[in-house]
């Protein structure tokens, strides 16, 4: 270690340490106080409680697999992609919706912690690096103006950002749907149906040039049953998409059949 690096270190821990004593700033997802608030709004072991999904994984929506059913579905596909095959051509998630992870997203989408799309976004490249690797540009899901006013950002297009392509705002969501918190799947197709289409502020030449014959990636924080990514993917396809993935940092489980 050399002393230049010596002395940067010396002098983050002195910061650290007067951070933590003077103002005890907590993390975002525990309310810990930081040991080194100078690396983030959210503490070191949070972080490490995340737990990234692992192979095999459906091809189509990203979500785990057993084993057995790779060896035997030469797609790789879920049950319930291959009963209902949507607009969506291949789809990850780097974790569950859950624990450490919900949290944090939480932060960012609430609490306005935006430094925090940054290791999201290294989160997600490293959980789908082929999904990304000869993408030609990314979509982030919008949200309706009015919501995009009042929180002060979009945090799909945040994390989107921290990923390498180029980001083009192609959808426009024209109408303020409900939450889909609590919606059965059924409900949750139904209320976004029609919610979305190509950005008026997209010219008809930079859609040709962006988005006709090209391979889309959309990105969000969230996907529950997939159908927000599946009418955005539906409208992109309409633009003249040939391929439209989708990624998300976390997925959650769909909410259970009501009787």
């Amino acid at each position: 270690m050399g002393k230049a690096q010596a002395l940067r270190i010396a002098v983050e821990h002195t910061a650290n340490a007067v951070l933590t004593v003077t103002l005890a700033p907590r993390c975002a997802a525990c309310a810990r106080v930081l040991d080194a608030p100078l690396r983030g709004p959210v503490c070191e072991r949070c972080w490490s409680d995340v737990r990234q999904l692992a192979a095999p994984l459906c091809r189509t929506c990203g979500d785990p697999l057993p084993s057995w059913r790779v060896l035997s579905v030469a797609l790789a596909q879920c049950p319930r992609c291959r009963r209902r095959p949507g607009a969506v051509d291949a789809g990850r998630a780097a974790g569950d919706y859950e624990g450490a992870l919900r949290a944090i997203i939480h932060a960012l989408k609430y609490d306005g912690r935006r430094s925090l799309a940054r290791p999201l976004g290294t989160m997600l490249r490293s959980a789908a690096p082929d999904l990304l690797h000869d993408a030609d540009c990314l979509v982030p899901v919008p949200l309706h103006p009015w919501r995009r006013l009042r929180r002060g950002f979009n945090q799909a297009a945040e994390i989107a950002r921290q990923l390498e392509a180029p980001m083009v705002h192609a959808l426009w969501r024209r109408r303020a749907t409900p939450p889909q918190t609590g919606l059965t799947a059924a409900a949750r197709v139904r209320n976004v149906r029609g919610a979305f289409t190509v950005s008026p502020l997209l010219s008809r030449v930079r859609r040709r040039r962006l988005i006709d014959g090209r391979i889309v990636v959309l990105v969000d924080d969230v996907r529950t049953t997939g159908a927000t990514l599946n009418e955005c993917a539906r409208v992109l396809k309409q633009a003249g998409a040939r391929e439209v993935r989708a990624l998300t940092v976390a997925r959650a489980a769909p909410p259970a059949r009501r009787a």
